[in-house]
C-alpha cells in the first residue's frame, strides 16, 4: 500500500510503472514466439551484446559531447546487429549455431566493458542497466521504450499467422508459400526490440527469466497462441507491479524482486497444472 500511494506522488514512480506495463506487453508478445520456437538462448545472446551499444554510446556522449545520444539507442542498434547475425548465422551454419551465439555474446559484453573503461567518470545509469533498475528511466526513456512497443506491437498484428507459422513449424509454413528466412529474420528484430525493453526493467543478466517466464506460465493456462500472448503480457505487467511494489518498503532491486515474484508464479502454476491433472486421472 505504501507504493501505490507514493506512485501518485512521486514521477519516477510512475514512469517504472509505465515502463514496466509497456516492458509488459511486448514481452507477452514476443515471449509467447520465443517459448515456442525455443530460441531463448537467443535472447541471452542479444541481451548480453547490449552493453556493448550501450557502452558506445555513452563513450561518444560523453566524450565527443552528444548529449542526444541516448544508451538505449546505442542498445537497439547493437541488439538488431546481434539479431541480424545470429538469425543468418541460425539459417546457415545450424551446426555451430550455439558456438556462434556464445562468441556474440561475449565479444559484445567484452566491447561494452572496454568502452565504459574508457570513459570518463563512473556511470552508475549505465551500470544500472545490467543489473536493472526501473526506477532511474528517464522521460527521453519512456518515449522510445513506447516507441518500441508500437513498433513490436503494429510489425506483430500485420504478419501475426506468417509468425505462427514459423514458431510451430518451419517446413509446413516453407510449404504453404512463407517467406521463412524474411519472417525468421522479423522475429529476431522483434525480439531484439523486445530486449531492449526488458533491459530497462530488470537489467541485461535476468532478461532471459522475464522473456520465457511469463509466456511459459500463461502457456500452462491457455491452448491457443493468441491467448497465451494475451495472458503472458497480462501476467508480465502483473509480476512488474508485484515486483516494484514489494521492493519498495525495503529498498531491495526492483528487477530482482520482479524475477522471484515471476519464478514463483511459474513454480506455483506447474505444481498447480501437476496437482489438477494428477487428480484428474
Amino acid at each position: 500500500m505504501e507504493f501505490f500511494e507514493a506512485v501518485f506522488e512521486y514521477s519516477f514512480l510512475q514512469r517504472a510503472l509505465l515502463a514496466g506495463i509497456l516492458a509488459g506487453i511486448a514481452c507477452g508478445i514476443i515471449g509467447t514466439f520465443v517459448v515456442s520456437k525455443r530460441i531463448s538462448y537467443v535472447g541471452g545472446g542479444i541481451a548480453h551484446s547490449v552493453l556493448g551499444g550501450m557502452g558506445a554510446a555513452y563513450f561518444l556522449k560523453t566524450v565527443y559531447q552528444l548529449n542526444w545520444l541516448n544508451p538505449l539507442v546505442g542498445a537497439v542498434a547493437a541488439a538488431i546487429l546481434a539479431a541480424v547475425l545470429i538469425g543468418w548465422i541460425s539459417m546457415r551454419y545450424r551446426q555451430r549455431e550455439d558456438t556462434i551465439i556464445s562468441g556474440i555474446w561475449a565479444v559484445g559484453m567484452a566491447v561494452g566493458i572496454i568502452f565504459i573503461s574508457q570513459t570518463p567518470g563512473y556511470y552508475e545509469n549505465l551500470m544500472s542497466y545490467l543489473f536493472g533498475n526501473i526506477l532511474l528511466i528517464s522521460r527521453g526513456d519512456l518515449y522510445l521504450i513506447g516507441l518500441l512497443n508500437l513498433t513490436i506491437i503494429a510489425v506483430t498484428v500485420l504478419f501475426f499467422n506468417q509468425l505462427s507459422a514459423i514458431s510451430f513449424d518451419e517446413e509446413f509454413a516453407r510449404v504453404r508459400g512463407v517467406n521463412v528466412e524474411l519472417f525468421y529474420m522479423i522475429l529476431m528484430v522483434l525480439t531484439a526490440l523486445t530486449v531492449v525493453l526488458l533491459v530497462s526493467v530488470v537489467g541485461i543478466i535476468m532478461v532471459i527469466a522475464l522473456l520465457t517466464l511469463p509466456p511459459a506460465s500463461a502457456g500452462m493456462f491457455s491452448r491457443s497462441l493468441k491467448g497465451t500472448m494475451i495472458l503472458a503480457s497480462l501476467f508480465s505487467i502483473l509480476f512488474t507491479i508485484l515486483g516494484l511494489g514489494l521492493s519498495y518498503g525495503p529498498d531491495f532491486p526492483p528487477g530482482a524482486v520482479i524475477i522471484l515474484v515471476a519464478g514463483i508464479f511459474y513454480a506455483l502454476a506447474g505444481f498447480l497444472k501437476h496437482f489438477i491433472f494428477s487428480n484428474s486421472r
